[in-house]
């Protein structure tokens, strides 16, 4: 998904972020009152030199420095405690911020539908939940903390030389929009050239990345020198737009120190020939001295920081978009009040569910597609049914399971559960109560044990064993070293993938659901095995719907109701026995299955 980096929102997007950040605000403004005093300090510390310098140096007498002593360390004291106070509250502040965008983040993707997921890659959204939320942080916090004490340092400064001498502050004051000219011109060209090395960065990652683990076809392939020349490419075009960022950032550097010499050198000119005039004392020019140097250095912070700000926009726009985005599949205002929703059900309201699914004048196309797959679909299951779903490798054989599970819903028509429209009643009542093992399956990190408690939390030793028994995972766990307390490591990759199906598979059982969804639950599994599934699937199916997708054809011979798709479309449906006797698509994938299983079983004897 393309990003729009010249996104600008009003108040640097500050009114989208206030529903997350207003209970911070009493913080925020407190951080704001110490950036000011801080820098109000600051400004103050000349004026203590110029007394020292016109009362004890220039009069040479020690009279009443006991005082201004006790009055410098009072107020070096209280900044160093306001800087803590300060930066312990802007990271407070930042962490804060930054952990409640990603809970709403990552709660909110738990609402969106399947579509969302399809639309938009993982790398995209994990952008948005963990780095976009950094960098609003950050903004909200130090950015922002920066504005305010360098704003408040230099106004303070100006407004004292305006009061100190009004003519000699000029001389000063008059370089000022150079300065802020010549530091966003720089800062213009850096982001600009700092923004290509970021790309090219990623480019040189992506392409090291695929060097590793894209080793084997590389070399099957013979492309090493093809893959090195691009890699050496690319990494000398990012040492070419580095030594061009870093001429611009040099130059940048040294013109702003210029600034300072320039402003430097008129306070000296202008502020010694007034000194030797007896217009202005020696420590009022050593003050000008200190805020001359000290003066060009905020004003480019300030504009850099502003430049970052301006930036952020773009992490606060992205982040924004996706918490207001709207799931295509939501539970009713109603349905919400009676059932709860996700993170707060109200399982006292919830029905039993029996199990009987019917598609009633469905037509049904996909958010991004633009044909229809269903048009006018009608199907009756009732309750304990076996259907199968087959065709070719894809197409287009979830369709229907993920109208049922309420992934999708229907372009137009009604999905029932037990006589009701699915959309009655809430996602995760239906979901609590369906079991689906999916064709790749997927182990969170932990134990046996912990894994198939996701199916049921209160469960048992003796019924997670049992449900392992029911799928022929039993033995696996046994050979493990801990058994259920073996740790299956991350994404289940201490197993192998059969392993890892049959596990999903047993978690599934243990939830006891009422509707079963297999697909191609067997596809990772050795023959032996399958066979033993097999068996399993009878079992459990019994006073279950059951959806099973298959590729295998043998596996659903058995079905109640076999619906045959291709393209998308269903295009037959009736038993096996129906179904080869109709001699069509379906007869003709059995027949060429069961020629290919003949040959692979005749080259393996």
């Amino acid at each position: 998904m393309s990003e729009n980096n010249n996104i600008k929102l009003p108040f640097f997007g500050i009114p989208k972020l206030y529903p997350y950040i207003k209970i911070y605000m009493p913080k925020i403004i407190f951080m704001i009152a110490l950036g000011v005093l801080s820098s109000l300090a600051d400004s103050i510390f000349p004026i203590f030199n110029r007394y020292a310098i016109d009362n004890f140096v220039g009069k040479k007498t020690l009279e009443g420095l006991t005082v201004f002593v006790v009055l410098y360390v009072i107020v070096l004291v209280l900044q160093v405690i306001d800087n803590f106070i300060c930066t312990y509250i802007c990271g407070q502040i930042e962490l804060f911020v930054d952990r409640d965008l990603r809970n709403a983040a990552f709660n909110h993707l738990q609402t969106l539908s399947f579509a969302y997921f399809n639309q938009n890659n993982v790398g995209y959204i994990h952008a948005r939940v963990m780095s976009d939320t950094g960098k609003i942080g950050v903004m909200v916090s130090w950015r922002m903390m920066d504005i305010i004490w360098q704003g408040a340092y230099i106004i303070c400064v100006l407004v004292m030389m305006l009061a100190l001498n009004f003519k000699l502050a000029m001389y000063v004051i008059v370089l000022v929009p150079l300065a802020v000219v010549l530091v966003m011109y720089f800062q213009k060209k850096l982001i600009v050239l700092n923004r290509n090395i970021r790309e090219i960065n990623s480019t040189i990652t992506s392409n090291f990345n695929e060097g590793i683990t894209g080793a084997k076809a590389i070399k099957t392939l013979v492309v090493e020198d093809k893959i090195q020349k691009d890699f050496e490419d690319d990494t000398e075009k990012m040492r070419s737009t580095s030594v061009h960022a870093t001429h611009y950032s040099a130059f940048f550097t040294s013109a702003i120190t210029m600034m300072s010499s320039v402003a430097l050198a008129l306070v000296l000119w202008r502020g010694g020939i007034i000194t030797i005039d007896g217009v202005i004392q020696i420590g009022t020019l050593s003050v000008f001295l200190s805020y001359a140097l000290g003066l060009m250095e905020p004003i480019q912070n300030v504009i850099i920081t502003f430049s970052e700000l301006i930036a952020v926009q773009v992490n606060i726009e992205r982040l924004t978009r996706l918490l207001e985005t709207e799931s295509d599949v939501a539970d009713t205002p109603e349905v919400i009040e009676k059932y709860g929703d996700t993170f707060n059900p109200r399982k006292e309201n919830w029905e039993p569910l029996h199990g009987d699914v019917e598609f009633k004048d469905v037509t049904f196309k996909y958010p991004d597609g633009d044909e229809y797959v269903l048009t006018d679909f009608n199907l009756v299951v009732p309750q304990g049914t076996n259907v199968a779903i087959v065709g070719e490798t894809g197409a287009g054989k979830s369709t229907l399971v993920n109208l049922v599970c309420r992934f999708f819903k229907p372009t137009k028509g009604k999905v029932l559960i037990d006589g009701r429209d699915a959309a009655e009643r809430s996602q995760l009542w239906l979901h609590s109560n369906i079991g689906y093992v999916l064709q790749t399956p997927h182990l969170f990190s932990g134990t046996v044990r912990e894994n198939l408690k996701y199916g049921k939390p209160d469960a048992t030793d003796e019924e997670i064993w049992n449900a392992l028994s029911l799928v022929s995972a039993k033995d696996i766990v046994k050979r493990m070293d801990k058994q259920l307390d073996s740790d299956v490591g991350e994404d289940g990759d201490m197993l192998s993938t059969g392993e890892k199906q049959l596990l999903s598979f047993a978690r599934a059982i243990l939830a006891d659901p009422k509707i079963l969804v297999l697909d191609e639950a067997t596809a990772s599994i050795d023959t032996v095995t399958e066979k033993a599934i097999q068996d399993a699937i009878e079992t459990v199916t019994k006073e279950r719907t059951s959806f099973v997708i298959a590729h295998r054809l043998s596996t659903v011979v058995n079905a109640d109701i076999i619906l045959v798709v291709q393209d998308g479309k269903i295009i037959e449906r009736g038993t096996h026995k129906e179904l080869m006797a109709l001699k069509g698509y379906y007869h003709e994938l059995f027949t060429r299955q069961f020629d290919e299983s003949s040959i692979d079983t005749a080259f393996s004897t």
